[in-house]
C-alpha cells in the first residue's frame, strides 16, 4: 500500500514522526505484501529541515514520479497559514488527490488542500488555532473545529500536530481491522480513540472577546459575577446598551447568544479551577455559577465532551481527580 506524506522546509515534525511510527509499527503485524509503503515527498529531493531543526531526507520531488498513491497526506506547519503554494505544485495536489483513494491532511495541512480546491463542499477539520481562519478564508469548506479527525467521502483531515496518529490509527482500522488498530495504539502507548473534542486543548472563549468593546465590556462583567445569575437584561445594562443591541453584537462578533457566551465564561473559568486547584467538584461548581456539580458535569458532558473529573485526570493526575 502506497502511502505519501507530502513536507517542506519548516514542516512540524511530529506533523510527520506520528503517522510514520503508525505506520511503521502495523508493518510489524502485516505480512511483507500488505505493508505500507511510505514516501516523504518535497519539493526536490534532498533534505527538509523541520520548524523542530530536525532534518528529514525526501526521497524525490513531487513531479519527480509518477505513482498511484494509496493515500496522499499534507503534513502541517507553523508557516502555513501564510504560505502560498506555488500553482504548479496545486496542479500536481489536485491530480494526485483525483487518482488517489484517499487523501488528506495533518494539521494546518488543511491550508494546503483548501488552496487547491479540494476541500470545497467537504466537512474538515484543523488545528483549533486555526480553524477560525479557514473557515473565514475557505468559507466553501464546512469546518468542525472540535473534531480530533474528520472523514468526508476519501478525504481525510486532523486536527493539530498529535492527532495525525489518531487520524492514522483509524486509517490502519479501516484498511486491517480495529484488532490491529488497537495492537499498534498499545505499541505506542496512546489511546485507540480519545475522548472528546480540541475544546479540551484550546482556549475555549479565547477569540472574540476583544473584537468589540461590548463584548469586552460583557466578559469582564460576567467574569467579575460569575457566582450569579445573569440575565440578558443585566447584561445589557452593565454594557449600557438595550437588549436588542447586545444580542446584534453577540450575533456579529461572537456569532453565539449572550446566555451562550455566560456558560461559555463559566466553562472556562472551571477548566481553570480543575487544572490548577484540588478544589473539590462541588466547591468548583459553586465557584462558576453553575447549579451544582451535577449542572457542571451535564454542561462539560454537552460542549466539551469529557466529564469535569475526566478534564481534571486529564490536566492533573489519577490522584487530583479524586477531589
Amino acid at each position: 500500500m502506497k502511502v505519501a506524506i507530502v513536507i517542506f522546509d519548516g514542516v512540524q515534525a511530529l506533523d510527520v514522526a506520528g503517522p510514520l511510527d503508525v505506520f511503521a509499527e502495523a508493518n510489524a503485524f502485516l505480512p511483507e505484501h500488505q505493508r505500507y509503503e511510505v514516501s516523504l515527498v518535497g519539493r526536490e529531493a534532498g533534505n527538509v529541515t523541520c520548524s523542530n531543526g530536525m532534518q528529514l531526507a525526501v526521497s524525490f520531488g513531487y513531479a519527480d514520479r509518477d505513482i498511484q498513491w494509496d493515500l496522499l497526506l499534507v503534513a502541517g506547519g507553523p508557516q502555513l497559514p501564510d504560505t502560498l503554494p506555488s500553482n504548479e505544485f496545486l496542479t500536481w495536489l489536485q491530480n494526485q488527490a483525483r487518482s488517489a483513494s484517499r487523501f488528506g491532511s495533518v494539521c494546518n495541512g488543511a491550508f494546503v488542500l483548501a488552496h487547491a480546491g479540494l476541500l470545497d463542499g467537504k466537512e474538515v477539520t484543523t488545528h483549533w488555532s486555526n480553524a477560525q481562519r479557514l473557515s473565514n478564508e475557505f468559507p466553501q469548506a464546512n469546518v468542525q473545529p472540535d473534531r480530533i479527525f474528520v472523514r468526508d467521502g476519501r478525504l481525510f483531515t486532523s486536527a493539530g500536530v498529535t492527532s495525525g496518529i489518531d487520524l492514522c490509527l483509524a486509517l490502519v482500522a479501516e484498511d486491517w481491522g480495529h484488532e490491529l488498530a488497537v495492537r499498534v495504539a498499545k505499541r505506542l502507548v496512546v489511546y485507540i480513540q480519545r475522548e472528546g473534542g480540541q475544546s479540551q486543548y484550546s482556549p475555549y472563549i479565547g477569540a472574540g472577546k476583544d473584537e468589540d468593546p461590548i463584548l469586552h465590556k460583557v466578559y469582564r462583567y460576567v467574569s467579575e459575577h460569575i457566582t450569579e445569575t445573569l440575565s440578558i437584561e443585566e447584561l445589557a445594562s452593565a454594557a449600557s446598551v438595550s437588549r436588542r443591541t447586545l444580542s446584534r453584537v453577540f450575533a456579529k462578533h461572537a456569532k453565539v447568544t449572550p446566555s451562550v457566551f455566560v456558560e461559555q465564561v463559566r466553562v472556562d473559568t472551571a477548566r481553570k479551577l480543575l487544572e490548577d486547584s484540588d478544589a473539590p467538584l462541588k466547591t468548583v461548581a459553586f465557584n462558576c455559577g453553575f447549579h451544582n456539580a451535577t449542572h457542571m458535569r451535564t454542561t462539560f458532558s454537552r460542549r466539551l465532551n469529557v466529564t469535569p473529573k475526566q478534564y481534571r485526570m486529564r490536566f492533573r493526575g489519577e490522584e487530583s481527580a479524586q477531589q
